[in-house]
């Protein structure tokens, strides 16, 4: 009955959404198309929400996963109506947001959570979770530890028998969201033993790298005693890390990346429209894994044309509905952890801003 009345809820706004009319011209209709591109984090959840609201309005939505740069990039341009991206638009970049929106408010929305999993393909070891501090996990990625039976894996994974391979870290080619996550994450819980700022590229040359999501896991799965980091969706048949939380060992869970989501403070300069968020990376809270990446979709207040903005504003009430993010947290598409309810009424709040001008 709550899913039916969710779905009644979601069906009556988009009607009121278009109730301006639709690219056909008609009243109480939306038709054409949408495109998006960016975040391969949230493709996965992505085309999960494409179906959901392809089902419904028929609008045919396309999205590019060509990562979070790239799609910052195609949305400032105005090549795309919507970007998703796993960061925030920085200073820059929000300027020229502002002028490709006719002047007028940026939507910066969390509308998907999920955790990053420390990936590693590492056959034979009898242990559900290899063990890592922030520290363990940034002395592998700058080169310090470089086989899997060093001392310090050693003494946080007590009784695991440990091989002497050797460790291939592997990391994106291409300007990535999840990059400049997992690298705040170690710049700010590793101690000091990662000496590089958060940055969407990544800070150290050479190595093994893959382009996008995929390409990573495909380059950690197809070798031996490699070790990457991708949204957590994607982890499925690899190994993947708990990290070191206050005094405990805390796997990735949606639950657990919740948690340290609605413990952690709004950016600075966040708004109404705005509503980028500030994890909390050096949490010692139990239960929470700060490993966590928040991405959002990107879109304008205003835009030029009435049914390219009765579809934006649609497409995106779905996404952050309850039944949206169900459908996204469903183990089979995503496994992404719902927003809480208290979010979603500001995301909520910020779409509904979304007109003609």
């Amino acid at each position: 009955m709550a899913g039916a009345a969710a779905l009644s809820a979601i069906a009556l706004t988009l009607a009121a959404c278009s109730s301006n009319g639709g690219t056909d011209g008609t009243d109480g209709g939306l038709s054409g198309s949408l495109a998006g591109a960016g975040s391969s984090a949230q493709e996965a959840a992505m085309a999960g929400w494409r179906a959901g609201f392809e089902e419904q309005s028929g609008v045919s939505v396309s999205y590019d996963a060509v990562g979070s740069g790239g799609g910052r990039t195609q949305f400032i341009a105005g090549g795309v109506a919507f970007a998703g991206s796993d960061a925030a638009l920085d200073a820059a970049e929000l300027t020229d947001a502002i002028a490709r929106c006719n002047g007028g408010d940026v939507l910066e929305l969390p509308v998907y959570i999920s955790p990053i999993a420390v990936i590693y393909n590492l056959p034979g070891v009898d242990a559900e979770h290899i063990q890592m501090s922030a520290a363990t996990i940034a002395k592998i990625f700058d080169g310090a530890i470089t086989t899997w039976d060093d001392p310090a894996l050693a003494a946080e994974n007590p009784g695991v028998s440990l091989p002497s391979t050797a460790i291939t870290p592997v990391h994106r080619s291409d300007e990535s969201g999840t990059t400049k996550n997992f690298t705040d994450y170690l710049a700010k819980a590793s101690g000091g033993a990662w000496s590089y700022d958060a940055s969407g590229e990544w800070p150290i040359d050479g190595g093994q790298s893959g382009q996008g999501t995929s390409g990573l896991v495909g380059v950690v799965t197809g070798g031996e005693g490699t070790i990457g980091y991708a949204d957590a969706s994607r982890a499925e048949g690899l190994g993947t890390v708990a990290v070191k939380v206050g005094d405990s060992y805390v796997p990735f869970s949606p639950e657990a990346a919740a948690a340290v989501v609605d413990a952690s403070p709004a950016a600075e300069g966040a708004n109404a429209t705005e509503l980028t968020i500030e994890i909390d990376r050096a949490t010692t809270a139990a239960g929470a894994y700060p490993l966590v990446l928040v991405s959002y979709d990107i879109a304008c207040a205003t835009y030029s044309d009435q049914g390219e903005a009765d579809n934006v504003k649609a497409f995106l009430t779905y996404v952050a509905s309850e039944a949206g993010q169900a459908r996204a947290a469903d183990p089979s598409v995503a496994g992404s952890a719902p927003i809480s309810s208290a979010l979603r009424e500001k995301v909520q709040a910020a779409i509904d801003t979304i007109s003609v001008g």
